[in-house]
C-alpha cells in the first residue's frame, strides 16, 4: 500500500538553508551575499573577526582565500556600507 501524499507539492532546494543552531550555518550565512556580519552577530553572537577565525578554520585554505577576497570587497557584508552605497546611487 502506498503512503498517502499530501496534496500540496513537496518543493526540493537544492542546497537548503541549514538550522541556525549549527556551525555549517554560520558558513552559509558567511557566504550568502545578501546576509550581513551584523545579521550573523544577531543570531549567533559571533563578532566579524570571531566568523572570520570560523571560516578560516573550517574551509580549505584555497576557499578561505577566495570567501575572504569575495566579502571584504563587498559593501554588501556590512549594513552601515551597504546603506551609504544605497543613498548615493
Amino acid at each position: 500500500m502506498k503512503p498517502k501524499q499530501s496534496k500540496f507539492p513537496v518543493t526540493r532546494v537544492k542546497k537548503p538553508e541549514p538550522s541556525k543552531d549549527s556551525s555549517d550555518w554560520i558558513i552559509w550565512a558567511a557566504w550568502a551575499d545578501r546576509i550581513t556580519f551584523e545579521e550573523i552577530r544577531k543570531v549567533t553572537g559571533l563578532k566579524e573577526s570571531q566568523v572570520i577565525a570560523h571560516m578560516r578554520k573550517s574551509l580549505k585554505p584555497t576557499s578561505f582565500r577566495c570567501w575572504r577576497k569575495r566579502a571584504s570587497g563587498q559593501s554588501l557584508k556590512h549594513q552601515k556600507l551597504f546603506r551609504q552605497r544605497r543613498l548615493e546611487s
